[in-house]
């Protein structure tokens, strides 16, 4: 069997012709050197077989990642790290909320707004500049699940109604846009849809050069679950504290001692993240 004829498994069971050039551009962003790439793509080529699936080789490449540095291996597994937020969207709006307020936004949280014919609570409200912006956050815990064209349906109309109501008196701001933020993919038919009415669509990789991961990697908001030396345990523990950032973490460090992380651990577990944030 020839490498170029390896056929992989995507977590959606879509079978693909699988990308070395793929791969390394995605180990790329860990911050690795060309030479600990070049070994690690060696090794995982060696290990491919018919079928294997895109989890496999992921997780493959991070564990040799890790055993090189653990700072590359938290860049690397960035994506997977905002599927660990948990079941709940909540953190992920929190998330949502901080990569706006880094941006210059004033941001709240789970706001009751007001619309033409019934309230709406707004996932995050966001204002800047005079203009305030509603966004509404779609989390998914598992990979392979992507919003269809229903998503920014219903969420055009909601912004409809809030919007009627809000200009029908004068406000501080004006309200003019609405976001609809996601962890993984927009349908082509989400993506016609939501551009054809105006919504501000942001993925995690849309759009091109400005979109969810781009955000994160341009100013350092990494979120704590990309840590490799948190456990899962003290991850949600943060987490339920509104811990979402690295950045967090380093001004509320007291977290770490209440949890009963020794001295040692702690000034490890600091460093990692203070080294992401700088990165």
């Amino acid at each position: 069997m020839k490498f170029k004829e390896i056929d992989v498994t995507k977590s959606s069971g879509e079978k693909v012709r699988f990308s070395l050039d793929k791969l390394r551009n995605s180990l790329s962003k860990s911050g690795a050197s060309k030479t600990v790439i070049d070994q690690i793509l060696n090794s995982v080529r060696d290990e491919l077989y018919q079928g294997i699936s895109t989890k496999e080789i992921y997780n493959r490449a991070f564990a040799l990642l890790k055993k090189q540095n653990s700072h590359y291996a938290s860049r690397y597994k960035l994506k997977k790290a905002i599927y660990e937020f948990g079941p709940t969207g909540y953190p992920f709006e929190n998330f949502v909320s901080a990569v706006l307020k880094y941006s210059g936004f004033n941001t709240k949280v789970g706001q009751i707004l007001q619309g033409k014919c019934v309230t709406h609570e707004i996932d995050v409200v966001a204002s800047k500049n005079g203009n305030t912006i509603i966004i509404e956050c779609k989390f998914h815990s598992e990979e392979g699940r992507n919003c269809n064209v229903k998503v920014p349906l219903y969420i055009a109309s909601r912004f409809k109604d809030v919007k009627t109501h809000w200009d029908l008196k004068p406000q501080e701001t004006d309200l003019n846009e609405c976001w609809v933020v996601t962890n993984t993919r927009f349908t082509e038919d989400a993506l016609k849809y939501g551009k054809c009415v105006g919504l501000h669509l942001l993925s995690w990789d849309y759009p091109k050069g400005d979109a969810l991961k781009d955000r994160i990697d341009r100013l350092g908001l990494y979120p704590i679950t990309v840590s490799t030396l948190l456990t899962n345990r003290e991850k949600q523990f943060l987490l339920s504290r509104d811990v979402v950032l690295c950045r967090d973490l380093i001004g509320d460090s007291f977290y770490l001692d209440h949890l009963g992380v020794s001295e040692t651990r702690k000034q490890n577990i600091l460093k990692e993240v203070k080294t992401l944030c700088n990165s």
